[in-house]
């Protein structure tokens, strides 16, 4: 199951938002208890990762319907999964944990999906979802002590190596490093994949990364151009660099026609559900995301496409059905240096 081979052939689709899906099942905090955690010392409601644990049914509920919108990639709920996140709910020792059962629940999904639609030969791929953490190493969380940092770079990376010892041991098929607003943030994840596969001996995979332009100045949070962005991840030979969240498609649209202009890789793009309202919700009807996204793919400019926060199932239906028969976009020829 090489998915480069696919990525030549097809426009691949990934899914959209699993906290806009959880929201739906309006779930308590004994829901996210269990029987396992029901006398836990503090509270755990909103802790979406530790429903890998105590509700799988759900989140292999939401990942199936995914598969049924026509999801080829399929995230695994560990946005949160590291000690340092984990700590917010003082459950740092169920990090790596919350990946294997999350990669499970994916897989599962999958499983139950190919069993029953026998005719869908095409392959599904389980990304494991590497997210930026809640800490920052390139700012400091104390606006009157700029030079503090909540967290140094070993502490980032040892949290990332056992989050990605769990989801390779789980049976993921790629790492995806995404919502990055933190550029030296991901280069811990990544410094931690390569020190994974180095120590373990085990075959790497694909790493795909996708970062966060947050607002029309066309930076990251931690002041980062695209451009520059790009650079300082490129060392990883990703399988696909691309953008998600903060912004909608019609915001995310010259971004992602810069980074199609200088990305070597394959090139991936997921936005949110348009802008958030007054009350933080997302109103961009599936149609109108599935048109934003067919325009991308007609200009060339994508490989992956799917949806960020507020898409559902529906949105992703119509991002597949829109871009389904367009050519994905060419990998442009790289001269090799002569040594």
């Amino acid at each position: 199951m090489d998915i480069r081979k696919e990525l030549e052939q097809r426009i691949l689709v990934i899914d959209g938002a699993m906290g806009t899906m959880i929201q739906r099942y309006k779930l308590q905090e004994e829901d996210y208890r269990g029987d396992r955690f029901k006398d836990w010392h503090s509270d755990v409601k909103g802790n979406n990762d530790l429903l890998n644990i105590t509700r799988p049914d759900i989140i292999t509920a939401i990942h199936k319907q995914y598969l049924e919108a026509g999801a080829d990639i399929i995230e695994t709920n560990t946005f949160s999964s590291t000690v340092i996140a984990m700590a917010d709910y003082d459950m740092q020792s169920l990090a790596y944990e919350l990946n294997v059962a999350a990669v499970k629940c994916a897989k599962d999904a999958i499983a139950q999906y190919k069993e029953q639609h026998p005719e869908d030969t095409k392959p599904k791929f389980v990304a494991g979802a590497i997210g930026p953490l809640n800490k920052t190493l390139s700012l400091s969380p104390d606006v009157n002590n700029p030079g503090f940092r909540a967290v140094t770079f070993d502490e980032v990376v040892a949290a990332y190596y056992e989050q990605i010892s769990g989801l390779v041991d789980g049976g993921a098929d790629i790492l995806l490093i995404e919502t990055i607003f933190d550029t030296l943030n991901a280069k811990g994840a990544i410094f931690a994949a390569k020190k994974y596969f180095r120590e373990t001996g085990k075959k790497e995979l694909p790493i795909m990364i996708s970062g966060t332009i947050t607002d029309a100045s066309g930076r990251t949070l931690s002041g980062q151009t695209l451009e520059a962005f790009y650079t300082s991840v490129a060392h990883a030979r990703p399988l696909s660099v691309g953008l998600n969240c903060a912004l909608g498609a019609k915001e995310m649209r010259p971004h992602i026609a810069e980074l199609s202009q200088i990305a070597s890789c394959f090139v991936s793009a997921y936005p949110n559900a348009g802008l958030p309202n007054a009350m933080g919700e997302y109103d961009e009807r599936p149609e109108d995301t599935g048109h934003y996204l067919e325009d991308w793919a007609q200009e060339g400019f994508v490989n992956i496409v799917g949806g960020c926060c507020g898409t559902t199932p529906d949105h992703i239906k119509h991002i597949a059905d829109h871009v389904k028969t367009i050519k994905p976009r060419p990998l442009p020829i790289v001269e090799t240096e002569l040594n």
